[in-house]
């Protein structure tokens, strides 16, 4: 099977964005009423779905989409812990949705109720209903949740421990993913989300947190951001710090995905990387929705760059379905108890 490790729910009905607008109206004036959770119809879910992500999922010849709340929309630097709390648990709710209405085609990932300067214990509550009680296979970790002002503490500082000693418990990765730019400086899908791919990588090759906890797992979306492209940079970087080989000291613990949406792209993401580290991925219906005038396909159809390069029957199994199994094995117990 095919599976995609990265797509969000973008196209959510219009009562679940309503209440995210009511929620930051009230932020404005809190002589507001304070909105009730919406009440949205099975069949909007799954015309909002079935004309969206399964139609391009199906037309594009994958099976099974690793789903999470719209990343833009987790809006962490918006509110305070309480507007982030109630936000969380909707979203996540309206993934739990999708994956009862849907089981064959998705599989769900969480976002956090991460808040500017809230210790990170407070997202573990929800983190677990997500995983023990609605069936998530993992998470989306957001590294800088002040949305492009970089407040928080790099991620290898023991601030986040708790959260990696809950994913270890858990046996969950997490994706780390920022949200919407809060910063004039960064344009959202085009900066903050590249830039934050980078950092995070450059943090991680900072410290030995795979030292400390040799079982936790990352996803770095966007193919990496700028690290394949400037590898050489990163290996030379860890080298100078004192630090082992890239494959020893990350790689065995960190993962890409293919978004990239362009063949030159993707043909350097897989000279560069061990296919072992790389999951396939589209992020549709996402950020780069649009038709590439030079080839007259979809940018985000990203299956047709991975099956341009002829990868051997061995590494496309990997990169298309084997790799994503064995980095979310709540994901692999749950296709391996249905038969798939």
């Amino acid at each position: 099977m095919i599976i995609d490790c990265h797509g969000h729910y973008t196209t959510t009905p219009p009562g679940h964005n309503q209440f995210r607008e009511a929620q930051i109206a009230r932020l404005a004036d809190p002589n507001l009423p304070e909105p009730d959770r919406p009440t949205i119809g099975d069949d909007e879910i799954i015309a909002s779905i079935e004309q969206n992500q399964l139609k391009l999922l199906e037309e594009r010849g994958a099976d099974l989409t690793i789903f999470s709340p719209r990343a833009s929309w987790m809006g962490h630097h918006i509110g305070d812990d309480a507007t982030s709390q109630v936000w969380a648990r909707q979203c996540n709710d309206m993934i739990h949705r999708v994956v009862t209405l849907f089981p064959e085609n998705f599989a769900g990932v969480c976002m956090l109720p991460q808040s500017p300067g809230v210790p990170i214990e407070h997202s573990l509550d929800e983190l677990e209903r997500c995983v023990n009680d609605l069936g998530f296979v993992g998470c989306n970790l957001n590294p800088d949740p002040s949305g492009g002002h970089w407040t928080a503490a790099p991620l290898i500082d023991e601030s986040w421990f708790p959260l990696y000693e809950k994913m270890v418990e858990l046996d969950i990765p997490a994706m780390i993913h920022v949200s919407a730019s809060d910063n004039v400086n960064f344009h959202a899908t085009g900066a903050h989300y590249m830039n934050a791919d980078t950092t995070a990588f450059m943090q991680l090759i900072q410290g030995d947190l795979f030292g400390v906890f040799p079982d936790l797992r990352f996803v770095i979306p966007h193919g990496g951001g700028a690290v394949p492209y400037h590898w050489g940079r990163y290996r030379g970087l860890a080298e100078g710090l004192g630090k082992p080989p890239l494959g020893e000291h990350l790689m065995r613990n960190v993962f890409f995905d293919t978004c990239v949406y362009h063949q030159p792209g993707i043909t350097l993401l897989f000279d560069v990387l061990d296919t072992d580290n790389i999951l396939f991925a589209s992020e549709m219906v996402g950020a780069v929705p649009g038709i590439d005038p030079t080839t007259g396909f979809h940018f985000d159809d990203t299956k047709r760059y991975v099956d341009a390069l002829d990868l051997s029957e061995a590494d496309s199994a990997k990169v298309f379905e084997g790799n994503a199994r064995r980095v979310y094995p709540r994901l692999d117990a749950a296709l391996a108890a249905t038969g798939r």
